[in-house]
């Protein structure tokens, strides 16, 4: 999302059917000559670190424990954030490329960061630190990867030691000075083609105007790139997911528009290419077609709840979320032909506010469950400069109490914009506006009236030191493919040929099953270290000692001192259970976990308040305990599906 649209206006039949559907974000209007006065608002306060204090403050790479960040030392480093767009392109679809009157804002970026052309990058970069920011979003085009045009000497007349780079050799300098100046840098896959998105570009979906393959392969070569970069913290797999003329992004219905299979099979191929990465997943933006007659939504990060996302590293998973005052949950954002009489963000109470964003977004913040991530707000914003729009103004005052309240990670849209030779904003909304000598009008100058806002979300109380690395648990989903999220035995052959199968991450092993419906629950709640040997694949009873403790039934036990850290289902029945070797000798005792007839799920811990496998029974081992065996039958009609867990004491 993007600054509030113009009035659509649909000149033919097909146009119509295709406004019917835009989400909202076109072309934002030219901003106004600032009317506030200096006297409105005072300049940012924000706490400022220079490059080396910032480069000092903490250590790459960064990882998640629970709902926070944290650094190499385990420190807590929230992502205060903004984003430098420009390498996403500004084209805006119609018109010469070559106009500045056809790009967002007149503002024609050359498919780089914004502003080089008219600031030396280092004064950038101060007015970074003068924000009070740590790190850096940073928008691209899949376009810009294989870009191989010397970008015009006038897109860096500012910085003339860029002349002659293609694109992407542009965005290798600006992250180059960005981390050598401290900043932490995210990775934004913002759009395939240089078209500014969002809307019907041809841009909604990872694999608009590309194959899946292509974005994942595009996203590997960037991991590779940038790997020996530490504070190149994080690849944000894509922006804004949402509906095109015709079809819905879904979240696990297992084709070729499942954005929760996606970016979950993005992820892991980013991860074995640098295992260092924060993997930053956003939801659906936007389904349905908005009139009032039919469905329509932001799901947003809602589906998360009973479907989250595992990775093969379970401490680098960020859930992300935007949010604009002129949009809402139901409301594209549009005005004219495309909008609904849906209420927008700006006209909730403050209350309704954040009940909207805590069921959207900020309930994945919750410890202890299966979808227990941190969340990052990488886009909200305003306008700062012009004409003052009194619930736009209020919105972002409720709306960034909201994020203090919470303590949420953030990132504002956008960081840098032209003024025209007047002095005014050609983007009301950048934090900081170059003319094209170079003068400087941001949020730390007055007469924005944001800067009170941004001051009190930058200076705000947060968690700071040392976060303690506490249980994990985590969904394996079987609904539609395999889950190999073991690390170990991606590296090998498969191990159950023919059928659906899930690992549980190496850190981690089995806790739970769900009955008819394949999936599974990994924990690393307990710890027991993996020792050295092979992992057993078990398809028959040979390894059940100590007793039949499922009479009448199948059974697939683990061999003795192993415990279950995987298993594979022929359509839904068992197939075979994936059994690890333990450091140290395992009880041999145990007790039995029925769930043919209901839910059996400890009372505590175990991700015990969230779902992970609605609609089913679920049995699921305590925290304190290892899941050795799993027992079903084909007799009563129960299918081969499971009905019980052997579950044993961890010492």
């Amino acid at each position: 999302m993007k600054p509030r649209p113009t009035v659509l206006r649909c000149t033919s039949a097909a146009l119509a059917a295709a406004c019917a559907l835009v989400l909202g974000t076109l072309t934002p209007t030219a901003s106004a000559a600032p009317t506030t006065s200096a006297a409105d608002t005072p300049t940012v306060a924000a706490p400022v670190l220079t490059g080396p204090q910032l480069a000092a403050s903490w250590a790459g790479p960064l990882s998640t424990r629970g709902r926070y960040v944290v650094d190499a030392n385990g420190d807590r480093f929230k992502l205060k954030s903004g984003n430098w767009a420009g390498a996403q392109g500004t084209w805006q679809g119609s018109g010469d490329v070559r106009d500045p009157a056809n790009h967002q804002a007149r503002q024609m970026s050359n498919n780089i960061p914004l502003g080089l052309d008219r600031t030396p990058i280092a004064r950038i970069l101060a007015d970074f630190h003068t924000m009070g920011l740590n790190s850096i979003r940073l928008p691209f085009a899949n376009a810009l990867v294989h870009d191989t045009t010397a970008v015009p000497d006038s897109a860096v007349a500012a910085n003339p030691q860029l002349r002659g780079k293609t694109p992407l050799q542009v965005m290798d300098a600006v992250v180059a000075a960005l981390t050598a100046d401290g900043f932490a840098v995210i990775l934004n896959n913002h759009t395939t083609s240089y078209r500014f998105c969002c809307g019907l570009d041809g841009n909604e979906r990872w694999n608009s105007g590309q194959s899946t393959q292509q974005w994942i392969d595009d996203w590997v070569f960037l991991a590779k790139r940038y790997q020996d970069n530490k504070r190149v913290v994080g690849a944000d797999l894509r922006n804004e997911v949402r509906r095109d003329t015709w079809n819905d992004a879904n979240w696990g219905w297992g084709d070729d528009h499942d954005l929760n299979q996606a970016l979950e099979d993005a992820g892991n191929r980013i991860l074995q290419a640098d295992p260092d990465l924060l993997i930053v997943m956003e939801g659906i933006n936007w389904q349905g077609i908005p009139t009032d007659l039919t469905p329509h939504w932001r799901p947003m990060l809602t589906p998360v709840a009973t479907l989250s996302n595992t990775l093969i590293r379970s401490d680098k998973l960020v859930y992300s979320a935007h949010f604009y005052g002129y949009t809402g949950p139901r409301h594209t954002g549009a005005t004219g032909t495309g909008e609904t009489h849906d209420p927008r963000y700006e006209e909730l109470t403050p209350d309704q506010l954040a009940q909207a964003v805590d069921d959207e977004a900020l309930f994945v913040t919750r410890t202890g469950q299966h979808f227990t991530a941190p969340v990052w707000i990488s886009e909200f914003g305003a306008a700062g400069r012009g004409p003052a729009d009194a619930r736009e103004r209020a919105w972002f005052d409720n709306f960034t109490d909201i994020l203090v309240r919470n303590d949420t990670d953030f990132a504002i849209w956008p960081l840098v914009g032209w003024s025209d030779n007047t002095g005014t904003p050609q983007d009301n909304w950048a934090m900081v506006n170059y003319t094209a000598d170079g003068t400087r009008l941001g949020v730390m100058d007055t007469g924005d009236w944001r800067a009170a806002d941004w001051n009190k979300l930058i200076g705000a109380p947060a968690r700071s030191g040392p976060v303690a690395d506490g249980p994990r648990w985590n969904m394996l989903n079987l609904d539609h493919y395999d889950a190999n999220l073991s690390a170990a035995m991606l590296a090998g052959p498969d191990w159950s040929y023919g059928n659906r199968k899930g690992n549980c991450p190496d850190t981690q092993r089995l806790a739970g099953l769900g009955r008819s419906d394949s999936r599974g629950l990994c924990t690393d709640a307990g710890r027991p270290a993996k020792g050295a040997g092979a992992w057993t694949t078990v398809t028959d009873e040979r390894y059940v000692t100590h007793g039949d403790w499922a009479s009448g039934y199948n059974k697939l036990q683990c061999p003795d001192n192993t415990f279950a850290v995987g298993y594979s289902v022929n359509r839904n029945a068992m197939s075979a259970l994936l059994c690890a070797p333990a450091a140290n000798a395992l009880p041999l005792t145990g007790r039995n976990v029925w769930f043919d007839s209901g839910d059996n799920r400890p009372a505590t811990g175990g991700s015990a308040a969230s779902d992970w496998a609605p609609g089913y029974y679920k049995g699921q081992c305590a925290d304190n305990e290892y899941l050795a065996g799993v027992a079903y039958t084909w007799k009563w009609n129960h299918g081969g599906v499971p009905d019980a867990l052997l579950c044993r004491p961890l010492n």
